[in-house]
């Protein structure tokens, strides 16, 4: 019976982060829809941007408040739904204030999210004793290239946000609710029955900031250089690289493809060669790969690099969270939710300051920067080991058991 629970959690809450991928992609890429629709300047737009991760790492650290009184998986269960209306009201309103808002309760909604989700992964992956996290981020990136199709179809049908994104919201919707009666946590599913170990992950141990800082550093390099792909990869490859238009739109998708591709198979990985080889193997492509963009000579070898950056980065963030839960078996829901703040730390300091390197050198020398960054997880890689050992910085960290 325990067996099955876990198979039904496992499954329910990769839909989640299946919706989640989805949803996130319906947003970001209709920005400049959302843009012309509500009449925002290149000046304001910034702004709005950078409420929604600003909002949502201050929803992460509530989050981690709220779990201590309920499961994650009920705020999990509610803010999967909120953060689809939200998406609805961004592309229903017509004054900038409705977008102000709808943007400023989905950043809430996707910060809770965020948390909530990979708590439930890190207690899912200590009962079942094995490393199972990158498979959840896998259905992530899925949800992604499915909403950023889908987008394309709405783009290319010359439909409006509200229509484009209701279909697909009256889908995911009950999809998700029905869904969350499944979720599981660790603290449902005892250790000893489950074949994990370890205390519960909701347990009232503390989590010593310096000792979760090198975790923290490792995630905020990661999305510095994730949100770099993001954002500047179709700029690169046309403007630097010489590619044409339609050409500047696939950087992103193949490094979209090629994350998924790297977390499928990620978890066989873990469970073969250990958490810290992967994690390693991965930071050493991830700087190949932007030191292939930055000499790039034309634009199908930077194609090459990006393709390299989404193998390597992958298996960066969701082995972040899953060392955090080991590193803290007794506190895991808070330190997950402390080091998911840090996601939008990166996510906030990347795309602004490849920006301002590249306009005030060069964007090939700016590439070099989250190349050295991801390099600097070398540094930090002994975090991951499941057995003691001491930090790259000198720290000493707390004994837990191996969940792969």
């Amino acid at each position: 019976m325990t067996d099955a629970r876990l198979r039904y959690g496992r499954t329910s809450l990769a839909l989640g982060f299946l919706v989640q991928g989805v949803t996130f992609a319906l947003l970001v890429t209709r920005i400049p829809a959302i843009q012309d629709r509500y009449g925002i300047s290149d000046g304001l737009l910034p702004a709005f941007l950078a409420a929604v991760p600003v909002l949502a790492g201050v929803a992460s650290v509530v989050t981690e408040k709220v779990v201590a009184r309920v499961r994650p998986g009920t705020v999990l269960r509610w803010a999967q739904p909120v953060v689809l209306l939200a998406l609805l009201g961004v592309g229903g309103g017509s004054e900038v204030w409705q977008l102000a808002l709808a943007l400023g309760v989905f950043g809430l909604g996707v910060g809770a999210l965020d948390a909530s989700m990979n708590m439930m992964g890190v207690s899912l992956q200590r009962a079942y004793g094995r490393s199972i996290m990158l498979g959840f981020h896998a259905a992530f990136s899925l949800g992604g290239i499915a909403g950023a199709s889908l987008a394309w179809v709405g783009a290319r049908g010359d439909l409006s946000l509200f229509v484009s994104w209701l279909p697909v919201v009256g889908v995911l919707l009950p999809v998700a609710l029905v869904g969350s009666r499944w979720y599981v946590d660790g603290r449902s599913v005892p250790a000893a029955e489950a074949g994990g170990a370890g205390a519960a992950p909701g347990a009232g141990a503390s989590v010593p900031f310096k000792l979760l800082m090198p975790l923290c550093l490792v995630m905020a390099f990661a999305y510095i250089g994730d949100s770099t792909v993001s954002n500047w990869s179709a700029k690169y490859l046309r403007d630097v690289l010489g590619g044409s238009e339609q050409l500047a739109t696939v950087p992103y998708n193949v490094y979209m493809a090629t994350t998924l591709m790297g977390r499928a198979v990620g978890d066989l990985g873990v469970r073969r060669f250990g958490a810290v080889p992967v994690v390693r193997g991965g930071s050493v492509l991830a700087a190949v790969g932007f030191g292939v963009v930055a000499v790039a000579p034309g634009a199908w070898s930077g194609m090459l690099g990006f393709t390299l950056l989404g193998l390597g980065l992958c298996v960066i963030v969701p082995q972040t969270f899953a060392a955090a839960g080991r590193m803290f078996p007794g506190a895991s829901d808070v330190a997950v939710a402390r080091l998911n703040v840090f996601n939008y730390v990166g996510f906030l300091v990347g795309s602004p300051l490849v920006g301002a390197l590249g306009d005030a050198w060069s964007y090939r020398g700016a590439m070099l920067v989250p190349m050295v960054l991801v390099l600097a997880t070398l540094l930090y890689a002994r975090s991951f080991d499941p057995e003691p050992a001491r930090y790259g910085v000198g720290h000493e960290r707390a004994r837990a058991a191996d969940v792969g």
